[in-house]
This record gives C-alpha cells, structure tokens and sequence, in this order.
C-alpha cells in the first residue's frame, strides 16, 4: 500500500474512546524497545508520525491511526518494561486485554520481537495470549540489519522454537534501517484486512 495519508486520531484507554468506526483494525504489540514506532513510520513512509522515544515505555494508550481512511493501525503500549509500576503495568495488561478480546474491528495483531535475541517471557506470553483467543497473528522480526543476512534463519529458527510457533501464522524479518520486510508486512496486512 502507498500511503499519503496518515494521522494519529486519538488515544484510548477505555472501550468508549475507541473510535466510532467499521473501519478495519490491526493491532501492534512488542516489548517497549522493540522498534514499533519505527515499524509504523516504515510503513507509513513517515519519520515521525508515531513517536519514537528515548524512554521505553512512554505509550500508555492504545494509539490509533487511521491509515488511507480505509484502516486503523492500533498501537498498544508496550509491555515488558520495568521501571513502571506493578500496578500500572496491571492496568495497562487490563486495558490491552480487553481491546484484543472484544474488538470485532480487530482483524489481526503484529506482534514484534527483536530478531537479535531469543523471545522473552513476555513475548512468549504475549503470542500464547493470542493463541489462545485465536487471533491471528502477523509476526515481525525487527533490527534485521544488525544481524549478517547469513545468520538470519539461524535466530528465525531459535524464535519460532521459543514461541511454539504456529505454521499458519506470517513470519516476517524486518528492518526500519534497510526497509527489509515492508512489502511483506504490507502483504499479510492487506490480506488480514480481506478476510
């Protein structure tokens, strides 16, 4: 998808501020320094539309972009980073879980991890959370540059063993810096949002 048009439209943190919209929606999900502000301005073909901060886990909504009018990219705060608070981190848990649970717009969530190290606990968690509310799941590599081509499938393999991987998911290996990936993130995307 070429896209002109990109906007932030409001930030969430409760059901009845979520847009008023049949538009489709794709969810993404990843620790706090995972590289989802970049994966979205990759996408989107913008530098700063989502914000890229020097402190993980700076988003505490859920972000919604409405992306060629046509769909929503859902930016869920990150999960995994320490300095915040048991009880913070507990709300932001509720707030995510219920958006994937019962948003019926939700037609698939990105879930990111960094292809340099083996899936934390919470990756792991994340993507059996997913599992188990059967949605799909696209799952996107990141900082694909920082590792020689070569050794890709090398880390691949490690993070579909940790994971449990399940076949009928996308893999995808992915990098901000040399656009590897972009096409095929487009790909499963537009075809999540057919289906």
């Amino acid at each position: 998808m070429k896209v002109h048009n990109a906007e932030i439209v409001i930030s969430a943190v409760s059901p009845a501020q979520y847009p008023e919209s049949t538009l489709p929606e794709i969810a993404l999900a990843g620790r706090s320094n995972v590289g989802k502000s970049s994966f979205i301005n990759t996408l989107i073909d913008r530098r700063k539309l989502a914000r890229i901060s020097s402190k993980p886990g700076k988003t505490q909504t859920l972000n919604f972009y409405l992306i060629e009018n046509s769909l929503y990219f859902v930016d869920v705060p990150g999960y995994g980073y320490a300095k915040v608070s048991k009880s913070e981190r507990a709300k932001w848990g509720k707030m995510i879980e219920t958006y994937l649970t019962q948003r019926e717009q939700l037609k698939a969530v990105v879930s990111l991890v960094d292809l340099r190290h083996p899936p934390t606990k919470d990756d792991v968690q994340m993507y059996q959370f997913l599992k188990y509310y059967d949605l799909p799941v696209i799952l996107v590599a990141t900082k694909a540059d920082k590792i020689p081509r070569g050794k890709w499938n090398k880390y691949e393999s490690v993070i579909k063993k940790e994971l449990d991987f399940d076949p009928r998911d996308t893999f995808i290996i992915f990098s901000s810096v040399t656009k590897e990936g972009k096409e095929k993130a487009w790909a499963a995307i537009e075809q999540a949002v057919a289906e």
